[in-house]
């Protein structure tokens, strides 16, 4: 900004100009000229915006690890994305491909409810996709939660000793409504009729609302019924949903005999 030299002091205001906003009136105030209004609105309204960029950054960070946080993905797979899955045969690049559409379009899934199953051998990936596919959810704003089935039985019982907590419709309620549940390990538990009841009611109750659930199991799809009950495992199949079978050599197998 252009500043008039020898300024008479008998004056308390002159006129000056600005070479980004033109002409101004420089006021005397405090023994000292005033700079352009203009100018100082922009550095006032720059130093605004940053702080609500960085506030906003900070929120956005915050309601990140909240998220996360009620994922309650194993810290042993936390890492695990999409990107870094390699696959050791076509049928691994198949499964991978359909985890990463699931993924890319969940806006769609989540509006059809559509479920996958991932059932098969250990060690080929079945966590390490589903845990991809949960990260995709949370990076979109989305809510996953991941869950052992073993655990949600363990919660819901929990519910039953006096003075529990929490009540078995919370716990049930806890696991109905996120965007995303994932269901790991079924058929590690016994698979009595209050094991299928309880699961029935948790894939029912997301069923209703279509809100997609992944199963990850080390059975055979014939033998999964046994521990959901056939009515669970219909719902899991009905609007589109995915079985994906997993029967190729463990990756965990084949890198620790390298």
């Amino acid at each position: 900004m252009a500043r008039s030299e020898g300024r008479p002091r008998y004056f308390s205001a002159i006129l000056e100009t600005c070479p980004e906003h033109g002409e101004f009136t420089s006021m005397l105030v405090a023994d000292r000229w005033s700079d352009c209004i203009a100018c100082a609105n922009k550095v006032e309204m720059n130093a605004l915006a940053s702080q609500n960029d960085a506030w906003r950054r900070e929120l956005g960070a915050r309601a990140w690890e909240a998220r996360l946080g009620r994922a309650a993905i194993p810290e042993r797979f936390s890492d695990r994305r999409l990107s870094t899955y390699k696959p050791t045969c076509p049928e691994a690049e198949r499964a991978l491909q359909v985890a990463q559409r699931y993924a890319d379009n969940f806006g769609a899934v989540r509006k059809a409810g559509m479920c996958l199953i991932f059932c098969g051998d250990i060690g080929t990936g079945k966590t390490h996709l589903s845990v991809g596919i949960a990260h995709v959810v949370l990076e979109q704003g989305g809510q996953a939660v991941f869950a052992s089935v073993r655990g949600v039985i363990a919660s819901v019982k929990e519910t039953w000793e006096r003075g529990a907590a929490k009540t078995e419709a919370q716990v049930i309620r806890e696991l109905v409504s996120p965007d995303l549940l994932i269901l790991d390990e079924v058929g590690v538990q016994f698979g009595s009729d209050t094991e299928k009841l309880i699961m029935f009611d948790i894939i029912n109750g997301r069923y209703e609302r279509r809100l997609p659930t992944i199963i990850i199991s080390n059975l055979a799809l014939g033998e999964l019924e046994k521990f959901l009950g056939a009515r669970a495992v219909d719902r899991l199949r009905e609007g589109g949903g995915k079985v994906v079978v997993f029967d190729w050599e463990s990756y965990r197998g084949r890198r620790d005999a390298a």
